[in-house]
């Protein structure tokens, strides 16, 4: 009985030899057999068995040889090479699980004849379950590497974010700082022409650099929201939309906005925590700015995925302009916005809110009606022991 690896190493290497970077290989040999295929230890990739004929068969399914001499005339490199190890009968197949051959296994005989219909069905139960575990045990170390990978993008991320943050803070402060020393200086030169343009195209200056600090913050803030190293959990919705609409009451109250909770107590997502208060604060945000003297009500509906897995819905209404079927195609895309002069925003808020519920396995969608105002949702992911039964 034999067994190849080709994918990756055994764990225990004892009795196993290493054809170079093909193939790992073992053997159990019944006492006083003639026939065997283990090369010797130091033997190179030249050693394995290529089976250019029975390979590709044994691919699909288990390939049956009663006798080697009984193989067709192309099958003239294999039947010699089986020769050559004593070998006259044999039972093979390749482990291939999700296309991905991990090596095989092959019992052979010295022997010719029909091979008993049992030790036939007991041969593939046995390669079933060696391919299932072997198949396994790829997953696990490709997930381990997954993770290792992950957590190295995460640090890499944090440290471009910062480099960033340092980069781009640095010179827009000192941008407004002259700028803003600069306008003062022309603010005290009325009767001078080129003072007076210095003053106006100064202003200009500031207003365009405080928009771009906000794209830096806006985009700092997500980088440092989606390196984080919190994981999943479940989350208290009624809490977090407590605590977001508490950040957002006095901008609320300049606005003349009235802010409605009709959210219950109990009910969770499977979340990043600071994820999923960052996606309500952007969503109760905009709800509050682009509606003045409007009502912005938050309140949640239970659903069922398509897989029928639970999900829950937080939904942000607003009483608002509303948008058009146009502008609701594009309002998540980068950097645009649609507001009225003199409200502030870099157009990254819906956008990045996507990002970051997608992370979680859920979604930022929204309706709108103009003249009668939108609704803005998060959708995300309930685990089932979370579910109310």
């Amino acid at each position: 009985m034999t067994i190849s690896l080709t994918t990756f190493a055994p764990e225990d290497e004892t009795g196993w030899v290493h054809l170079g970077q093909r193939a790992w290989v073992t053997e159990w040999l019944k006492p006083g057999t003639r026939c065997s295929i283990l090369p010797a230890p130091d033997a190179g990739p030249e050693a394995a068995l290529s089976m250019p004929w029975v390979s590709p068969r044994a691919r699909q399914a288990a390939l049956v040889v009663t006798d080697t001499d009984l193989l067709p005339p192309e099958a003239d490199q294999d039947r010699g090479e089986l020769s050559a190890n004593g070998i006259r009968s044999l039972v093979v197949h390749a482990q291939v699980a999700d296309g991905v051959m991990y090596g095989s296994f092959a019992v052979g005989s010295s022997d010719v004849g029909p091979w008993p219909a049992e030790v036939v069905a007991d041969f593939r139960l046995l390669h079933a379950a060696l391919t299932s575990r072997i198949s396994l045990e790829q997953a696990r170390r490709s997930l381990a590497d997954a993770v290792a990978a992950g957590a190295q993008t995460r640090e890499a991320q944090q440290h471009f974010f910062a480099s960033v943050g340092h980069e781009l803070r640095t010179p827009l402060t000192a941008i407004v700082g002259y700028t803003e020393m600069l306008v003062d200086e022309a603010g005290q030169q009325e009767s001078d022409p080129f003072a007076e343009a210095v003053g106006r195209d100064g202003a200009v200056i500031l207003r365009a650099c405080e928009q771009l600090m906000a794209v830096v913050e806006d985009l700092l803030s997500a980088g440092r929201t989606m390196g984080a190293e919190e994981i999943r959990q479940s989350v208290d919705v009624a809490a977090a939309v407590e605590d977001v609409l508490h950040w957002h009451r006095a901008t609320a109250r300049s606005a003349e906005v009235e802010l409605d909770c009709a959210v219950p107590h109990g009910p969770t997502v499977w979340a990043h925590a600071a994820g999923f208060r960052q996606v309500l604060s952007n969503l109760i945000g905009n709800a509050v700015v682009h509606n003045p003297g409007g009502t912005v009500t938050v309140q949640t509906q239970a659903l069922r995925g398509e897989s029928g897995d639970p999900r829950l819905r937080i939904i942000v209404r607003d009483t608002g302009d509303g948008l058009t079927d146009e502008q609701l195609r594009d309002v998540f895309d980068p950097f645009v916005r649609y507001a009225r002069p003199g409200v502030k925003g870099t157009g990254l808020g819906l956008s990045l809110s996507r990002s970051l519920a997608e992370r979680d396995g859920g979604t930022v969608d929204a309706t709108s009606t103009p003249g009668r105002g939108s609704a803005f949702w998060v959708e995300l992911p309930v685990r089932e022991a979370d579910t109310p039964a």
